[in-house]
């Protein structure tokens, strides 16, 4: 996706009242500020957010937030959550990924979706993978015992990789399939933007669910 670089983005995203500016104050006290015991559920990489804008509103019952470090693209996501009417079960972190410890204490998120990621598909970015080892540790730090990763990429090789890296990296893959679209996941699935494109133009949709060992 080619961004527009938006001038005025920054201090939109930082005005906006679903932007959460100072999380680390918060670290370890999420369900305070939610003023709930619901569970929390992580989208890191929002895109223009239509994920998110449908999760909140058909999962009430779950706190929502999403990560996104790039603000044009994050202001995206908060202006579809302003038209579709989320409600305050539904946050956003201008972060970067690896920042997350500082955010997020042990045990205080019960899952992590990602969501057609960059995969970076030269082997000296592979660091840069949101499924590399490095990125894993972070996860396992933050999902309670039992919490789950979830995954869906167009990209074959990232799929094979992410496999990889969660079977060395202390989770257990407990669903996957190369082909969401047919499998009984499809289901409980919530399609983001880029999965409509890929999927009208007839491109496999892969799929996987980790639990934190």
């Amino acid at each position: 996706m080619r961004l527009r670089r938006k001038p005025q983005a920054q201090q939109m995203v930082r005005k906006h009242p679903r932007v959460i500016l100072d999380p680390e104050r918060v670290r370890g006290y999420w369900k305070a500020f939610f003023g709930n015991n619901h569970p929390l559920f992580l989208e890191l990489g929002t895109g223009k957010g239509q994920f998110l804008s449908r999760a909140c509103q058909q999962h009430t019952e779950i706190n929502w937030i999403g990560v996104e470090r790039i603000e044009e693209v994050l202001l995206h996501a908060l202006q579809k959550a302003d038209e579709t009417g989320c409600g305050g079960n539904l946050r956003f972190l201008w972060l970067d990924a690896k920042k997350l410890d500082e955010v997020f204490a042990e045990g205080e998120v019960d899952r992590i979706h990602l969501h057609f990621s960059d995969p970076w598909p030269k082997k000296r970015h592979a660091k840069r993978r949101l499924t590399d080892r490095r990125f894993l540790e972070q996860y396992r730090r933050m999902l309670k015992k039992d919490g789950f990763l979830q995954l869906k990429t167009d990209n074959e090789d990232l799929f094979n990789f992410s496999l990889e890296e969660l079977a060395k990296g202390g989770f257990q893959v407990t669903d996957s399939t190369s082909d969401l679209y047919d499998s009984s996941f499809d289901q409980e699935n919530i399609p983001t933007e880029y999965e409509e494109k890929f999927t009208s133009q007839g491109m496999p949709i892969h799929f996987l669910r980790a639990r934190h060992m």
